[in-house]
């Protein structure tokens, strides 16, 4: 490819020849190969720019800039005020504009991009669709699965997986879109046909995330201004200041508040843990949701709201929501009829409170509760999960949660620090697998299980810091196959 053609679309200052052949798109040094355009990336705690030497070296064609280098004779330099705003761009070139092929939803927010995207996913799955997904739990392209370091990759890597989807004829591509990639500009070039604003509390904000709430929330609403439709959650105290001057059309969801689309008369039921409720506005019809607590619902509008613009029939939306679970978020697993099991990944106080007071709304006879806490992480999340469970009168069993290095024990006894100030009651097993079948056949008719922290992780990092195969699933389905059930 030349490299006048990857330089279409953005602002530019070049020295050098432009009329160059590119071979590769390259923003990792030691990827650099002869023909490459490297990009130098500029990161808290690296800067490519020191790298250029090695890659004059290694024969790259071109390198873009955004700081002042030396300057070798025959190299093409290209710059640019941002590189990574230049390598989103050259991406989109690179894969020759994938997006422009597909049908892109973006979802951002603190909570609920999970669960809403697959939705989505199944919902249109269901209804002939080939979908793509981009998110916290990987990439999945039919029953292609590729994990992601980040909820939202890097920019090259979002455009390579867009291009995949394309050529496995995908149609849609359904992305969760987090506020440090609106940050660092990943999603830069994409054309979002529409975008999602779940709800927005304070998180990621710290050092190399986001200096205060302000930063963290004016980066998710940069994602509308890629959108040309925003679905909007009009119930969320921040609502009028999230929707203030976005570009996009505005359409809006609730379940308090009058809306483009609102859920009402919401309840809840037991057996599968899920929800029934009526909508109003762009749908009039009735829905069931087999997925936990009536914030579901919020979840279960955004996905109903985007598949209805989709143009998928009200009866496909309401056949797979019946049949929705999404991994390892309140995930609802048939282990037996007399008791519930859910799989969640809540790892600290604020979400072990999200999940516990959400199956507490059912009337549990009792709550027995299986987490650990992960080794190499700060102790305060440790208090706080044992302060949680034991507040509710939850009986904790207390065991491996990727311990990395430090001995289950330790954490399990700072675990109880937490569950002493309200005198809970508890258990140490440190072997999980050992956990897990405790819990279940101390089980009665009417109780809810939770096994709480892993999620849809498939791995266990030891106290040897060694990772192993570990998935909470596969274990109910030798507790059960061992047990004789066939719930």
């Amino acid at each position: 490819m030349k490299l006048e053609k990857l330089l279409n679309g953005f602002e530019y200052e070049i020295i050098g020849n432009k009329d160059v052949d590119i071979t590769t798109l390259v923003y990792d040094s030691r990827k650099v190969e002869e023909g490459s355009l490297f990009v130098c990336m500029v990161g808290a705690a690296f800067n490519a720019h020191d790298f250029i030497d090695q890659v004059i070296e290694k024969c790259a064609h071109a390198i873009v800039i955004s700081q002042d280098v030396p300057l070798k004779e025959g190299m093409t330099y290209i710059r640019v005020k941002d590189t990574r705003i230049a390598l989103a761009l050259l991406s989109c070139a690179y894969f020759n504009y994938p997006s422009k092929e597909l049908k892109v939803v973006g979802i951002t927010g603190t909570k609920g991009k999970t669960s809403s995207s697959l939705m989505i996913k199944s919902i249109l799955e269901h209804a002939g669709k080939k979908v793509g997904i981009i998110g916290t739990n990987g990439t999945f392209i039919g029953d292609i699965h590729e994990p992601t370091a980040n909820t939202t990759p890097e920019s090259y890597e979002l455009q390579r997986i867009m291009r995949k989807m394309v050529e496995h004829d995908c149609e849609y591509c359904v992305m969760e879109v987090s506020s440090q990639a609106l940050k660092m500009n990943r999603v830069a070039g994409i054309e979002f046909d529409y975008g999602v604003f779940t709800n927005i509390s304070p998180d990621h904000i710290g050092p190399n995330e986001h200096k205060d709430f302000a930063e963290y929330m004016a980066c998710k609403k940069h994602l509308f201004d890629f959108c040309q439709v925003g679905l909007f959650n009009k119930d969320d105290e921040h609502f009028e200041e999230f929707t203030k001057d976005v570009p996009c059309k505005i359409l809006t969801y609730s379940i308090e508040k009058d809306s483009d689309l609102k859920a009402e008369h919401i309840e809840l039921y037991n057996g599968e843990l899920g929800i029934n409720f009526d909508t109003k506005g762009l749908i009039n019809a009735s829905f069931k949701a087999s997925m936990p607590g009536k914030f579901n619902a919020y979840n279960a509008l955004v996905a109903i709201m985007i598949c209805y613009l989709i143009d998928v029939p009200t009866k496909d939306i309401q056949n797979t929501l019946t049949q929705v679970h999404v991994l390892g978020r309140g995930q609802v697993m048939h282990v037996s009829p007399d008791y519930s099991v859910l799989i969640d990944y809540a790892h600290n106080g604020v979400s072990f409170e999200s999940i516990i007071s959400t199956v507490e709304q059912y009337n549990p006879n009792k709550l027995i509760v299986v987490y650990g806490s992960g080794g190499k992480r700060s102790k305060t999340r440790r208090y706080e999960s044992g302060e949680v469970v034991a507040k509710h009168g939850g009986y904790s069993i207390l065991t491996a949660d990727n311990p990395r290095g430090e001995k289950i024990v330790d954490i399990c006894k700072d675990i109880v620090v937490g569950i002493d100030k309200y005198h809970g009651e508890y258990t140490i097993i440190p072997d999980r697998k050992e956990a897990i079948y405790h819990a279940l056949d101390m089980a009665c008719k009417g109780d809810v299980v939770l096994l709480l922290g892993k999620g849809h992780e498939t791995y266990m990092i030891g106290e040897d810091e060694v990772t192993r195969h570990f998935s909470e699933t596969e274990v109910l389905e030798e507790y059960k196959k061992e047990r004789g059930l066939n719930a």
